[in-house]
């Protein structure tokens, strides 16, 4: 069985900021070499990525609930039902990813006209959505492994995966995409190819680490593993989570599309500033996610004041990290633009994003940290609620009416993605503090001494 220790706010948190860390320079590293082809894949590299994630939320729903539900099993010393868990979320995230996968590579052109891509954009669309969107079974494959992995304090097992991952994926990228050191020039489809090479080798990796993460090593037949009553658990759980996500995500691909409407200079301004945008919040992400995991496996554990606290703890550190970062990246923004482009029209475009983005960032940091301690003691549905109301009225409907109708364009739609932001977190603060999960202290994962430490919860 894991160790406690493993379960430290900082033991979790900083291997997830390393893998982070990597994946955002792989964003950017990956944003540059493909704006050396044309501002043109860079605005369907930044699209189509829209739509992979909204369609990850498919198996992220089982995969995401599984994981809270191993380290509150782990937390509650029942490392046997942990060990199911993981298995069937694992398998079951398999399943829907290579649904997925047949789904993108055989329709990538209907979608395009469901997405309004431009014509002059869609012999590019259709060479990286069927090539990547085709592998996007490697896709759940790693979500699976890795989020079951952390989830049993591990957290360092996907950190070294992503290291040599992303070093390997950035000289694929260099030697397919310009033909260097004699491999062939494919251009926009050498990213795909390094894309799927990577993931293949990602996924073996990860699921050797998977087999031997419990006291029970995983073996071949144990893939069949189907328990009825474990699996209600993970839907339980999940099911709320994803539909969350899938809002959030398709509320993105919305506001991605009116983007698109507003031209390609302004989709291509979006991305670049996703890719600055993701080092500014990493580090407030990574926090959220550990918190997660150590307010689930507080939970199980019935130390509820202890995750009661923890949860704040974690915010506070989050939102001085994010703040941090947002005036750092408004300070050196303009100067990393112009790595990406000259154009004085995104350009401009971009600064003014840069100012924005000192709001935006720490309401996003107080409705992640929030949501996610919510999520760790189950308290799913709530949050659900409140994001598909928001995401809906204020995040995608205000988007298309101050952006496009009233003409306020992307400063628009940024005012309204964080005003969806600032509302969500205020709203789940209140949630939190009022401790309706916490003091919920007969569960079926818990021990009667849940009741003691409930009563002692503080406020």
């Amino acid at each position: 069985m894991k160790s406690t220790k493993n379960f430290g706010l900082w033991a979790l948190a900083w291997p997830i900021f390393i893998e982070l860390f990597l994946q955002a320079l792989l964003g950017m590293v990956d944003t540059i070499m493909v704006s050396r082809i044309s501002d043109d894949a860079v605005a369907v590299v930044g699209l189509s990525g829209q739509l992979f994630n909204a369609l990850t939320t498919l198996f992220m729903t089982i995969a995401g609930g599984a994981g809270i539900l191993v380290a509150q099993k782990l937390g509650s010393k029942r490392g046997e039902d942990a060990r199911t868990i993981a298995i069937m979320g694992f398998t079951s995230s398999l399943a829907i990813g290579l649904v997925i996968s047949l789904l993108l590579y055989t329709q990538s052109h209907a979608i395009a006209g469901l997405l309004h891509v431009e014509d002059d954009l869609l012999p590019l669309w259709n060479v990286y959505v069927r090539n990547v969107g085709g592998g996007m079974f490697l896709l759940a494959t790693i979500a699976s492994l890795s989020t079951a992995i952390r989830n049993t304090g591990n957290t360092r097992a996907p950190m070294y995966t992503g290291i040599a991952m992303n070093v390997l994926h950035i000289f694929l990228n260099y030697v397919l995409i310009f033909g260097e050191l004699g491999f062939p020039k494919w251009g926009l489809a050498g990213v795909t190819v390094s894309d799927n090479v990577c993931r293949f080798l990602a996924a073996l990796v990860l699921l050797y680490v998977f087999v031997h993460s419990f006291e029970r090593k995983i073996v071949l037949f144990d893939l069949k593993i189907f328990n009825p009553k474990l699996f209600r658990e993970i839907l339980k759980i999940g099911w709320p989570m994803g539909v969350n996500m899938a809002g959030w995500l398709f509320s993105q691909l919305a506001i991605f599309a009116f983007i698109a409407m507003l031209g390609a200079k302004e989709l291509a301004a979006r991305t670049y500033m996703n890719t600055m945008e993701s080092f500014c919040f990493m580090l407030g992400y990574a926090v959220a996610l550990a918190i997660q995991i150590r307010v689930a496996h507080l939970f199980g554990a019935a130390r509820t004041r202890e995750a009661y606290s923890e949860a704040f703890r974690a915010l506070y550190i989050g939102l001085a990290l994010v703040t941090s970062n947002a005036l750092l990246l408004y300070a050196i923004g303009n100067s990393f633009l112009r790595v990406f482009t000259t154009d004085p029209d995104i350009l401009a475009i971009g600064h003014s994003l840069l100012v924005l983005n000192l709001i935006l960032q720490p309401a996003k940091m107080l409705n992640m940290g929030m949501n996610n301690s919510l999520s760790a003691v189950g308290d799913t549905r709530f949050t659900m609620v409140v994001a598909i109301v928001s995401m809906s009225l204020v995040a995608t409907g205000c988007s298309y009416w101050f952006g496009l109708q009233a003409g306020w364009g992307l400063i628009g739609i940024y005012c309204c993605m964080i005003a969806d932001e600032i509302l969500r977190g205020v709203v789940v603060l209140f949630r939190w503090r009022g401790k309706k999960y916490l003091l919920r202290a007969k569960t079926e994962t818990r021990p009667p001494s849940a009741d003691s430490e409930a009563a002692a919860l503080p406020g």
